[in-house]
């Protein structure tokens, strides 16, 4: 059993992560860690590395290069003492459905050597604390697609881990079980550090307390919903709604300084225009514009400072990183000289060790 340390205490070093399925690199080198106490979402788009990493996190996979330490134990040297600490839900629980709810987790209790003693209470806390003791003597098969989610959820906090990783654990959930899985994750990250993986953005931020972005096998931002924000702050931008053609509007705008970007936005409102106004920081654009439509004969319906949702952060972070990598592809009339050229040895029997994970990571990007 893993002992609950203070708030602030490292559970998790990830040091310069390295992926690699012979010339493709899924994760490269990527180095972050997880305090103890806190919910960490994982965001990234499809194909980022996001399930590589985590699969790695739990000793799933091998890495190329790299390092994982949990708890002090690498993962990838004492393998059993790091696993003692992790309970895992991957996307598709992997649940036997011709066992009762409790069968099911009083198997999983053996397979995870709980003592025969603690099994019986173990089991009855698990389902406590993911609110289906009523479904005790349920077979998994006629439970509903949320309770199978929670049943999955139970399975990976047997044992008492201290860190629970789940990979995309709304994905297929309507909107109620999507409600009741975060209040469950909620009450889970009382005891237990939580790292998650989801596409649905609204969730990340409604559970998480630090969110990381990962892109092209790399970390390309990490911080509070806050903290991202504030780093795409070097600018001032104001969302404008004005009674005027789209044409009208961009000539008033013309005129007024510090303006470097207009973005023009789609409008319910026949004969109105929005348009999002990228300005310098330096002075309060707004003042400026509602001068230069006062001598113009369009009226201002609207004007407030813009906030970017996680949404508009993931977006811009992701699109700057990959600006960034296709920048440092070398040209088409550039030549690599053999001193420059990378390459890697796969053994046959790394390749063969691999093959099923690199099959099934594939399915899994397509799927999503």
């Amino acid at each position: 059993m893993c002992i609950k340390k203070q708030e602030g205490f490292i559970v998790i070093e990830v040091r310069n992560l390295v992926k690699k399925y012979g010339n493709h690199t899924a994760v490269n080198g990527l180095t972050f860690t997880v305090e103890d106490g806190k919910v960490y979402g994982f965001l990234g788009p499809n194909g980022a590395g996001k399930s590589t990493t985590m699969n790695m996190m739990i000793g799933y996979l091998s890495a190329t290069s790299g390092e994982i330490i949990i708890n002090g134990h690498n993962i990838f040297e004492e393998p059993e003492e790091a696993k003692k600490c992790v309970g895992y839900l991957p996307e598709i629980p992997p649940l036997y459905m011709d066992m009762t709810v409790k069968e099911y987790l009083t198997f999983v209790a053996d397979l995870k050597k709980v003592p025969r003693k603690e099994r019986k209470k173990a089991v009855e806390e698990a389902m406590a604390m993911t609110n289906i003791t009523d479904m005790a003597n349920r077979m998994i098969m006629h439970l509903s697609k949320g309770y199978k989610q929670r049943v999955g959820l139970s399975q990976a906090i047997l044992g008492y881990p201290e860190i629970i990783i789940l990979d995309e654990p709304m994905v297929g959930l309507d909107p109620k079980q999507i409600i009741e899985m975060r209040e469950v994750i909620k009450k889970l990250s009382e005891k237990h550090t939580i790292i998650l993986s989801s596409h649905i953005m609204q969730e990340i931020k409604a559970v998480c307390d630090h969110i990381l972005i990962i892109n092209k096998g790399e970390l390309a931002a990490q911080g509070t919903p806050e903290e991202l924000a504030g780093t795409l702050q070097g600018r001032q931008e104001v969302m404008l709604t004005v009674k005027g053609s789209q044409s009208q509007t961009d000539e008033v705008l013309k005129y007024v300084k510090n303006i470097f970007k207009r973005e023009f936005k789609p409008s319910e409102e026949e004969g109105t225009t929005n348009v999002l106004i990228y300005a310098e920081k330096n002075e309060d654009i707004r003042e400026s514009i509602f001068k230069a439509f006062a001598k113009s004969a369009l009226s201002i319906l609207g004007m407030s400072a813009y906030s970017k949702n996680l949404e508009d952060i993931f977006l811009e972070i992701t699109s700057k990183e990959d600006k960034k990598l296709l920048s440092r592809k070398p040209k088409n009339d550039e030549k690599t000289t053999e001193s420059e050229e990378v390459t890697e040895e796969v053994t046959a029997e790394e390749a063969a060790e691999d093959s099923e994970a690199v099959e099934q990571e594939n399915q899994k990007e397509s799927e999503e």
